[in-house]
């Protein structure tokens, strides 16, 4: 009997009896038995990693519950999952271009019919479980019922925990830490029954920006994008483009150029339609310009569906919430395609945020109740 085969035996064993080892705490069994497979005469077989977004991408790495083909273990993992509807679990993901641990959070709603997924992305000197305290998420995911993940930045790849947007390797497909957050999506969807039509994916700051990348970079992963006080794709190429940037400089001559090519349009494709886009950001935001969150929108406009209905709504300050500027492009539809807000006395922090968190104010609008919103009517 080979490795896998015994490897299933015992997942499918293990998953029976409602324990999954492969996630939190009980990663150490996962390791011990294939410990214990090797001390047997089982060495872990290598494996070629074919990603599916383009591109077969070959590693030489042992099998592990990470690793295996998703559907030689899928049914049996997803029947684990069920039995951690409510919980807020550690993960990690490991493929060629690096590791990040993240945390998930499954509604008690949860059983395993597919569920939306929603990714959000931190800010700089922030981690998943400041960002999920200060933005609410998983009261949303409670309320309408989805999936969301929280990759984690590590120190070793950026000193402050930022997402590397400004970096060259970091603003393309198959590579980076786009690729390492695309494979996250794949790899909650092996686990956990996931709607592959609507993952979407936002963030605050630096985690705005790595969003906008994400929505350039894979758009047949991520179906919308919410980016709150951040910057547009390509907008910086180092260190110092990206200071420059953050202050509203302009874009470098060499970038702000249209994405990459993306994966192969399906059979009878005639147009690829821009990511729907969702934007935030103060008009007193002293880190990020506003004028960042313009070139967003104009970046979703160029790329998106022709000829979109155009609405300004602008609502005056209330005792519960600052005043902003609403400007809705809908498609002919009704569907709305790009959101731009505008908010009013806004510093550089997540809108309605609870306090709980770092880098939030209490007014609003609600960027997270809003986002939900505008991603669940795609």
């Amino acid at each position: 009997m080979s490795f896998q085969a015994i490897s299933d035996t015992i997942d499918n064993a293990l998953a029976s009896a409602g324990i999954d080892p492969y996630s939190g705490r009980l990663t150490g069994v996962a390791q011990t038995i294939r410990s214990a497979l090797a001390r047997a005469g089982f060495p872990p077989p290598t494996a070629r990693s074919d990603d599916a977004r383009g591109g077969a991408v070959r590693t030489r790495q042992p099998v592990t519950g990470r690793n295996l083909p998703g559907a030689a273990r899928a049914p049996a993992r997803r029947a684990a999952a069920a039995a951690e509807a409510g919980r807020f679990l550690e993960r990690s993901f490991t493929n060629a271009a690096g590791t990040r641990a993240y945390k998930l959070y499954v509604p008690t709603s949860y059983r395993a019919a597919p569920m939306p997924l929603l990714m959000m992305l931190h800010g700089c000197k922030q981690s998943p479980d400041d960002f999920a305290a200060g933005t609410r998420m998983n009261e949303l995911a409670e309320e309408h019922g989805f999936l969301v993940a929280y990759p984690a930045q590590s120190a070793r790849a950026n000193g402050a925990n930022c997402w590397n947007w400004f970096q060259s390797r970091d603003q393309a497909r198959d590579g980076g830490e786009p690729s390492i957050l695309a494979g996250i999506v794949d790899d909650i969807a092996t686990l956990y029954a996931t709607d592959r039509r609507r993952v979407f994916v936002a963030g605050l700051s630096a985690g705005a920006a790595m969003a906008v990348i994400l929505g350039q970079t894979y758009p047949e992963v991520f179906a919308a994008v919410g980016a709150h006080s951040g910057l547009p794709y390509r907008a910086a190429r180092n260190v110092a483009s990206a200071f420059a940037a953050m202050q509203g400089g302009p874009m470098p001559a060499t970038l702000g150029g249209p994405p990459p090519t993306p994966a192969a349009k399906p059979a009878g494709a005639t147009s690829t339609p821009g990511v729907p886009t969702v934007v935030f950001h103060g008009d007193r935001d002293h880190t990020v310009a506003l004028s960042n969150a313009d070139a967003i929108v104009e970046q979703a406009l160029a790329s998106g569906t022709p000829g979109l209905l155009e609405k300004k709504e602008v609502e005056p300050a209330t005792a519960e919430s600052r005043g902003y500027t609403r400007t809705i492009y809908r498609t002919h539809d009704g569907r709305p395609q790009v959101e731009h807000w505008v908010l009013h006395a806004g510093s550089h922090a997540w809108s309605g945020g609870s306090p709980n968190g770092s880098y939030t104010e209490a007014k609003g609008p609600d960027a997270s109740a809003e986002m939900v919103r505008f991603f669940l009517s795609q």
